[in-house]
């Protein structure tokens, strides 16, 4: 027993030290070199929350998108983002798959994500405004249900590698959140017992291929 709590403190003081030296390899945005970016889909996360009836909020997610990022480091607010996500990915946990498959049902029924009619959904982003050098705002126009719109996203700049220690790709790394208003969209199904307002919150890396 003493052997396996030695082993696990060696390992922790292993992942705090190379925590560190990460932290100290990784450059500001503006050192990264510029050029087209694409999403590292193992490390990328795209979650919607929605009102349930004022009790919760219902929380699903897509897991299939892709994004690129056209990055100018010497001008961030100058960069190009583009994203597509495919409605048929939505996953939603529901417990009982062995009666009903719910997810099929949200994406493909007409009332719901409709992917057999818009089998794509689309952002493209045509505004960058930053707050500091850590943050700053994101508007895109949304292609939802054949309906665009614009939303904005609060993005966060999360770090940085010129040399990602596993990939040795440039590699960025964001956070981002932002709500809207399905009804705008044309999908006000069960709105107002569903709500109309969805928070979306996105985990993403992005890499350039050298």
């Amino acid at each position: 027993m003493q052997r396996f709590f030695i082993t696990i403190l060696a390992f922790m003081s292993l992942l705090i030290v190379a925590k560190s030296a990460f932290a100290e390899d990784a450059p500001k945005y503006s050192n990264m070199p510029a050029g087209i970016y694409k999403l590292d889909p193992a490390h990328a996360s795209l979650v919607w929350k929605v009102s349930h009836m004022g009790l919760s909020d219902y929380t699903a997610r897509f897991t299939n998108f892709d994004a690129e990022i056209d990055f100018d480091p010497s001008a961030p607010e100058k960069s190009m983002v583009t994203a597509t996500i495919n409605p048929m990915s939505v996953k939603t946990d529901y417990p009982f798959s062995d009666k009903k498959d719910f997810d099929k049902k949200l994406s493909t029924g007409a009332e719901w994500f409709n992917a057999g009619e818009f089998p794509k959904i689309t952002f493209k982003s045509t505004k960058i405004m930053l707050d500091d050098a850590q943050s700053g705002k994101m508007t895109g126009d949304l292609t939802f249900l054949g309906v665009t719109k614009p939303v904005t996203l609060d993005v966060t700049f999360n770090g940085a590698f010129e040399k990602q220690p596993f990939t040795g790709k440039p590699t960025v790394g964001f956070s981002a959140k932002g709500l809207m208003k399905r009804s705008e969209w044309g999908f006000a199904t069960y709105v107002p017992n569903i709500g109309d307002e969805v928070a979306l919150h996105l985990e993403v890396e992005f890499a350039q291929d050298n």
